[in-house]
């Protein structure tokens, strides 16, 4: 009965489209206007949430059914019949060039998770590159409304065009983003708690002794970076020690600007440990190894490190460093996981998946002066 009031008072011819407008209204507009999420409208327009479990409040639904009334909102009869036809496909769209499937990539793991709960699922996948726009500049129209051949999708990768994605969920096209995400509103993420991990590895740095501690990271808003640098500051105020701007040290190009003389300045001005961020290329962690064996200064002896996240593959064969370990295969599967609810019409959620401390062999008590 909520479902066919819902479809009926969002039927044409109920309002007249606002002076002068000619677009037809979105999803988004009535969010903003009914000051919901746009997840919320979507269920209120077609009664899913009650098929979800999740039922709305009287006046929450009068609010989104009153906004899409003034604005003359219709729903498109083309995108519905689409979102009815399901094809038990699941596309995986990633910024590169081409897929990452070597088992060292850092995302293959993903893959695995991915693979692996989409068969429990059953759903097949699609996998989409930006080949056709040069990887990471996969913003073009062409290649993300190729997405939309399968029934929802998830997306990889630390710099996805938020132009693209934003028409995606305006459009009310079932997303996940493999990756926190602070925009656009109504998308759906999973992610690794990041600032609750670097905050524990530099709490355990504290507790061997370490008074002056230096975080060594690339150039990049991304939010993965930006979660790990907002830890490590929180956990430098949570021991007493200075998180200050000096604590921070952001470079474009860390094997250029990370040198064994700087290295070393730092370490005459009191700092005993240095921390690097994992990132893909893990550039400022092969940096900063670099940089302290060009100093000639010996690892944990002299210098502690520690590294928020897993060293790169070529490098995984060393003395594993002190840090965290990323789940993942569980962020994968749990990303399939939430898809599969955003199909069924389930609201867009965010999702953090703690990660493991690595207690490794490359921290210990800072060296006696």
């Amino acid at each position: 009965m909520v479902a066919k009031e819902a479809a009926g008072r969002a039927r044409p011819g109920r309002a007249p489209a606002p002076a002068g407008r000619r677009a037809r209204p979105r999803q988004a507009e009535v969010a903003r206007l009914a000051g919901v999420s746009q997840a919320t409208v979507s269920l209120v327009l077609s009664g899913r949430d009650l098929a979800t479990g999740r039922p709305i409040s009287a006046e929450t639904r009068a609010k989104v059914l009153d906004a899409a009334h003034s604005l003359g909102y219709v729903p498109d009869p083309a995108a519905s019949r689409l979102a009815a036809a399901r094809n038990n496909l699941l596309g995986v769209f990633s910024f590169t060039a081409t897929f990452p499937t070597d088992v060292r990539h850092s995302y293959y793991p993903f893959l695995v998770g991915v693979e692996q709960e989409a068969a429990a699922q059953g759903y097949d996948l699609v996998l989409f590159t930006g080949s056709s726009t040069g990887g990471a500049g996969a913003d073009g129209a062409g290649a993300l409304n190729r997405v939309r051949l399968a029934d929802g999708c998830l997306f990889l990768g630390r710099h996805a065009p938020a132009d693209a994605l934003r028409r995606l969920v305006a459009d009310d096209f079932p997303v996940v983003h493999v990756g926190r995400r602070d925009e656009p509103e109504g998308l759906a993420w999973v992610g690794a708690d990041y600032v609750s991990a670097s905050r524990e590895v530099v709490t355990a740095l504290a507790g061997l002794g370490h008074r002056r501690v230096l975080l060594v990271r690339e150039d990049d808003d991304a939010p993965a970076s930006t979660d790990r640098e907002r830890g490590f500051l929180d956990g430098l105020a949570a021991s007493g020690l200075p998180a200050g701007p000096d604590a921070v040290f952001r470079s474009g190009d860390p094997r250029g600007d990370l040198t064994a003389d700087r290295v070393r300045a730092w370490v005459a001005d009191g700092v005993t440990a240095f921390v690097a961020e994992e990132t893909d290329t893990g550039a400022a962690w092969r940096a900063l190894r670099a940089a302290v064996d060009a100093a000639g200064l010996d690892c944990p002896g002299q210098v502690s490190l520690a590294l928020l996240g897993s060293p790169p593959a070529d490098l995984a064969d060393g003395p594993a460093p002190m840090g965290f370990d990323i789940p993942r295969p569980a962020l994968g599967a749990e990303a399939v996981r939430l898809l599969a609810t955003r199909i069924a019409g389930g609201p867009a959620e965010g999702t953090l998946v703690a990660c493991a401390f690595r207690a490794g062999a490359t921290a210990g008590p800072p060296a006696v002066p």
